[in-house]
């Protein structure tokens, strides 16, 4: 149990170091035996003594109301403690005191709220963020114990050594000795294929051949259809291309209909959208295939 020197002039002084001091944990009067060995430093308070660990247990387990911890003296006795280690402190285990005593100053500050029945609409909001202020001191609290256990498992680790043995000679002969198969003449001959520069490979274009359509062709062909039905009769389009085979002949026809429409060969109309189409001879122009033969040889 930490004992006060009746000159302490300063919190250091008033501290003794634990190595030399009974540091068993007291609450109200009561030892207290902790789940685990005590880490960290230790407090002094009016209604508790012992490791700072232990204290956030018992607040987590409700055993001690937070509200009955002078939370000022807790950060006293902190920065003492770290007065006494000075550079041995690490900023991970101030970072974390800093970040459980925030909790704490909410967790008393939600605490204060009457009990009750409450219908006010921001103490039921208060009370719903001391729940999870407990939830937060209880998940701080399973990891800090799940890096213990990891903590304890990377000690024990380095502790063990693999045996290095040969294999025992029962056992030897059981496994069957591997056969490649092939010789070392075969070998190289495989790596030598393995590294020989392979040919480019060549992808012939002749499969890909189309054969051209001559547009001024094709503009004859519908003069002949058209002048064989007469001046004035309407021929569909679907007729002028019924003999088509390719869909590049198709495209030549239509494109080669154009070039008759603007020399005012032909004419066409179209009554619906997306209709059929019909075509009809106009009898003004019967050199019209010629007179583009030059746009499209």
């Amino acid at each position: 149990m930490y004992t006060a020197a009746p000159d302490a002039a300063s919190p250091e002084a008033a501290r003794p170091d634990t190595a030399d001091v009974d540091v068993t944990p007291i609450l109200d009067g009561t030892p207290v035996v902790p789940d685990t060995a005590p880490t960290g430093f230790h407090l002094s308070l009016r209604n508790f003594e012992g490791p700072f660990d232990l204290l956030l247990s018992l607040i987590s387990q409700r055993r001690l109301d937070v509200t009955e911890v002078a939370l000022h003296e807790v950060t006293d006795e902190f920065i003492a403690y770290t007065r006494r280690l000075g550079p041995e402190l690490g900023l991970d285990q101030t970072t974390e005191f800093l970040v459980v005593a925030a909790t704490l100053l909410d967790l008393k500050a939600a605490r204060l709220l009457p009990s009750g029945d409450v219908d006010d609409p921001e103490d039921l909001a208060l009370l719903e963020a001391r729940d999870l202020l407990f939830a937060r001191l209880l998940q701080y609290r399973a990891y800090k114990l799940v890096a213990e256990q990891f903590a304890a498992l990377e000690s024990a680790a380095l502790r063990r050594y693999p045996r290095a043995v040969s294999l025992e000679e029962c056992f030897e002969n059981l496994v069957p000795d591997v056969v490649l198969g092939v010789d070392s003449q075969r070998f190289a001959e495989i790596a030598a294929a393995a590294f020989r520069p392979k040919p480019v490979p060549n992808v012939g274009l002749d499969h890909l051949h189309v054969p051209t359509v001559s547009v001024p062709e094709q503009a004859a062909l519908i003069l002949a259809i058209l002048e064989q039905r007469g001046a004035g009769v309407w021929v569909g389009f679907d007729e002028l291309i019924a003999e088509c085979e390719l869909g590049l002949q198709i495209v030549a026809r239509f494109l080669a209909l154009l070039e008759l429409y603007r020399e005012r060969a032909v004419t066409f109309e179209q009554p619906d959208p997306l209709g059929p189409l019909q075509v009809a001879w106009t009898d003004e122009n019967d050199d019209t295939a010629v007179d583009f033969e030059e746009d499209y040889g």
